[in-house]
């Protein structure tokens, strides 16, 4: 078995075009019922902000590979210092069961949830030439893996990010060893962020919904940290577009609040494989913002720790297990 761990990878390296590649891969395998992938459970105890999840996959493309990721959130680890998730990843052999590989931290799952961003938004903007005003709330790690895809996926596209936190965070320390060509300024509020901007990341671990009003209707929201917005909010959306109807319409999220107040039903949204197969003057609508909702399958969190341990193994990075 090969041990990976953070620092493993960061010696790898992140190569977002590599990544946005495997995760189109793995969207069409899923797509195609390639794959299987059940329900995640939430385990959930004492304190109810806290969950542990278990995400369980088989990958046939663009390896075949079986695996699950192991990934606790507890928002309160950031007021002590520690941080919100904590996982494990751990990959088997399709064809005997025998666990190969083991990835410590919880980088890898950013780096996933950074890539699968960039695979849609680098769709939605295909093609246009206008400088995109980009917000970004939630300056913690997940944010931080957004700006790092940003500027490597599209940072050509892109005039400033606008970036908002509840906590004081100093932009220079946050970003500290991401690659970083686009300009980014620390906003005094979410507003201030939010108001104007061509798309906005959501990445936050808040409490309570907090976004009380409506962003312009040309505006695309990649809603990331999935229950930021209240209802009202969300009334002007016109596409939607959902990595899974059946995974992410529960857990309380902004999109099950659509679905159980104001009607969406799954006929009435995208999924992420059909986005990524229609060019993006067919997704975006022109009464309201689009909005993503990712809940984050297991298949690509196998499919990335797995394009990590091909690495690993070919570069001889990481710690060999027996």
């Amino acid at each position: 078995m090969i041990y990976l761990n953070e620092r493993d990878l960061e010696q790898i390296g992140i190569d977002w075009p590599a990544l946005a590649l495997l995760i189109e891969n793995a969207v069409a395998s899923f797509a195609a019922g390639e794959c299987a992938q059940p329900i995640k459970p939430y385990l959930k105890y004492g304190d109810e902000r806290n969950r542990i999840i278990a995400m369980p996959a088989y990958v046939n493309r663009p390896a075949r590979v079986a695996g699950l990721k192991w990934i606790a959130s507890f928002p309160g680890n950031i007021e002590i210092g520690i941080p919100r998730a904590n996982s494990v990843t751990i990959l088997n052999d399709p064809d005997t069961g025998v666990p190969n590989a083991i990835v410590l931290g919880s980088l890898i799952s950013a780096i996933r949830t950074a890539a699968v961003s960039g695979t849609l938004l680098r769709k939605l903007v295909a093609g246009g030439e206008k400088k995109l005003r980009i917000a970004l709330i939630g300056m913690g790690p997940i944010g931080r893996m957004h700006v790092h895809m940003l500027n490597g996926l599209l940072g050509d596209r892109i005039s400033r990010i606008v970036a908002y936190d509840r906590r004081e965070v100093q932009v220079e320390e946050w970003l500290s060893g991401v690659p970083a060509v686009i300009p980014v300024e620390k906003a005094a509020s979410w507003q201030e962020a939010y108001r104007d901007a061509d798309v906005v990341f959501t990445c936050t671990a808040a409490p309570e919904r907090y976004i009380d009003e409506a962003a312009k209707p040309d505006a695309i929201l990649m809603h990331v940290s999935l229950r930021d917005y209240e209802l009202d909010a969300l009334a002007n959306v016109g596409a939607v577009i959902v990595d899974s109807w059946e995974e992410i319409c529960r857990a309380d999220t902004d999109t099950e609040r659509l679905h159980l107040h104001a009607g969406l039903q799954e006929e009435g949204t995208m999924t992420l494989a059909e986005a990524l197969a229609l060019p993006a003057d067919r997704i975006i609508q022109s009464n309201g913002p689009t909005l993503f909702t990712p809940m984050g399958l297991a298949v690509f969190d196998v499919a990335v720790a797995a394009h990590y341990a091909e690495a690993a193994d070919r570069l001889g990075v990481g710690q060999r297990l027996e």
